[in-house]
């Protein structure tokens, strides 16, 4: 899809924004054990398309937050999306060698580093909402932060949706079941993102801040209904990962119960009711708007 250019720009400045803090607060591969730390710069650096922290600074830009205030929350976020990538690619569960268009990291590396990168890396974002000096809120709020994230990755967030996804591969679910397991396995870590950007904006009590969750929300069920359509019908050249991988492994899917043609219209629904949901906050949420429509046209 054609980008406006400011988005771009946009995209592109919260991309290089949230590498250069990675890449400061991921340990060097230079010092010991160096292979679990080359692991872990594996695993965070140098790929994806970084929603979770765009989203941070954009609900942050949205909410009057100036971006060094959002730097810590936005790694924090892409670390537990990156932990959660190494561990699901493992054989014991999704099992896959291709992850971000290069072989994933149990594969460039072996199984127990990546578990053990995978464990140092959610660990790391929680330190990261700890230290961060350049965090613009009080306690109260940073505790808020650390509990968010906390949620969202656990058994009633992330790690519960995978756990759903594992028990639904083979069977036949309905709609409802679907909705839910990905409300947790992709949704949860989404709804974060955006809730942690007004936390550090200190909107914790902002009136505006229930319209965002809604937006949040839908977006994340959105983003997962695309995943499903670019499995069936996208190429592992630009997918960066296996093409069809779901079907081969009968796992549930937006295309399987509903069709191709309702999961696309499914997607476009959700982001008119995003869209909708943030009417009110005027062009400093225009980042949140492009960021809604990039994700129900993307490719990759």
């Amino acid at each position: 899809m054609t980008l406006e250019p400011a988005f771009q720009i946009f995209l592109g400045d919260c991309r290089e924004r949230v590498e250069i803090a990675l890449d400061r607060w991921l340990p060097s591969e230079t010092t010991q054990p160096a292979n679990l730390h080359s692991a872990m710069r594996y695993a965070a650096l140098g790929g994806g398309k970084r929603v979770r922290p765009i989203l941070v600074y954009a609900a942050g830009k949205a909410l009057g937050a100036k971006p060094d205030c959002l730097d810590g929350a936005a790694c924090a976020v892409e670390l537990i999306h990156a932990y959660s990538l190494v561990h699901d690619d493992l054989p014991a569960m999704d099992d896959d060698d291709l992850r971000r268009g290069r072989p994933t990291c149990h594969k460039a590396y072996d199984e127990a580093t990546a578990i053990l990168a995978g464990d140092a890396l959610q660990t790391l974002a929680f330190r990261i909402l700890c230290e961060d000096d350049d965090l613009c809120i009080d306690r109260i709020d940073r505790l808020r932060m650390i509990a968010e994230l906390a949620h969202a990755s656990g058994s009633r967030g992330m790690a519960g949706g995978q756990a759903l996804d594992m028990q639904a591969t083979g069977r036949e679910i309905d709609l409802a079941e679907l909705e839910n397991l990905h409300i947790h396995k992709t949704g949860a870590l989404i709804l974060a993102s955006v809730r942690l950007g007004a936390l550090a904006s200190g909107a914790s009590h902002d009136e505006r801040l229930p319209g965002l969750e809604r937006y949040a929300k839908c977006v994340g069920l959105a983003f997962q209904v695309r995943d499903d359509v670019l499995d069936v019908e996208g190429e592992t050249e630009v997918l960066g990962k296996t093409r069809g991988k779901d079907a081969a492994a009968d796992k549930a899917t937006y295309p399987a119960l509903i069709g191709l043609e309702g999961a696309r219209e499914m997607a476009q629904r959700l982001i008119d009711e995003a869209l909708e949901n943030i009417a009110a906050l005027g062009a400093a949420a225009d980042p949140l708007r492009q960021l809604a429509r990039y994700i129900v046209g993307r490719e990759h």
